[in-house]
């Protein structure tokens, strides 16, 4: 809880939230958790809410065992499946803005700053210290392969992430409606609804 609160904020239970809003706050972050769990190098899950904190209509909190000083390719590309989940109801919400938001860094990076593209090649860009002024030198040419090479990463964590969300949508719904009905849910019954589906 402690944790919870440093990295979210405090819990605002008497909020009113309507019936769609909690659904869809639901299957958002029963979203994230399912993919996750089909990630291999992903954390696990910790826990699960949809009652609001700080500026979030809810959370899903992952178990780290360990420091990680580097973080590889597939890490960084399973990282972006589990953002990308977002319309798992086929339906796009503001509150899926944050992940987008990190999703894009993220895809940024590998392309620009980490050289973890085909593409670009073994380059090291590092657009956030002067940026307009390296775009400038890079020309048209490059800065649109940039954008257009961030675009694939994400269409593809994206479909990455549509495909395991039908492939378990059993379990989606599942996860969803505990959530509905608890509003929170922790590691070990996480992992009980999965081995009950």
């Amino acid at each position: 809880d402690a944790l919870a609160k440093v990295t979210v904020g405090l819990e605002k239970k008497n909020r009113r939230i309507s019936e769609k809003d909690k659904r869809l706050t639901a299957y958002h972050e029963a979203g994230h958790a399912v993919v996750s769990k089909y990630l291999p190098t992903q954390d696990v899950v910790k826990e699960v809410s949809i009652i609001p904190r700080g500026m979030a209509g809810g959370y899903t909190m992952y178990r780290n065992n360990e420091d990680k000083y580097y973080i590889s390719e597939t890490e960084m590309k399973e990282k972006l499946i589990s953002l990308m989940e977002k319309i798992a109801l086929n339906e796009i919400s503001t509150g899926a803005s944050n992940d987008l938001e990190v999703a894009m860094e993220i895809a940024r990076n590998m392309v620009t700053t980490y050289g973890m593209n085909d593409k670009i090649g073994p380059m090291s860009l590092n657009l956030k210290n002067e940026a307009y002024e390296k775009l400038q030198l890079l020309g048209t040419d490059m800065q649109n392969t940039i954008g257009l090479e961030i675009r694939k990463i994400l269409d593809q964590a994206y479909q990455d992430a549509q495909s395991i969300l039908r492939m378990h949508r059993d379990k989606l719904d599942a996860v969803a409606e505990v959530l509905m009905k608890k509003e929170k849910i922790n590691e070990e019954e996480f992992n009980e609804i999965f081995n009950n589906y």
